[in-house]
């Protein structure tokens, strides 16, 4: 395993302190912490989250540093970022 594995990378999501590994992706974080759905549909409300996993489809996406429209599933997270829920 390589040293970038075992060090851990804090990010915020919605004003909450969560932890996960450098490299993982902000889906992996935010799945790792329990978190399965982090947006909801415009319509009818419904929650969504990781669907595809590979930034075909627009399920995950997530504002990030004020960024919005960040797919959770491309997007490494980095020490520091503030995620906000769509």
């Amino acid at each position: 395993m390589s040293e970038l594995a075992d060090k851990p990378v804090r990010i915020t999501v919605d004003g909450e302190t969560v932890e996960g590994l450098e490299g993982q992706s902000i889906a992996g974080v935010l799945l790792g912490s329990g978190r399965v759905s982090w947006r909801e549909t415009a319509v009818a409300g419904k929650p969504r989250g990781l669907f595809c996993g590979i930034g075909v489809c627009f399920d995950c996406l997530v504002t990030v540093d004020g960024v919005p429209d960040v797919r959770a599933c491309q997007r490494r997270a980095c020490e520091g970022d503030e995620v906000s829920s769509q």
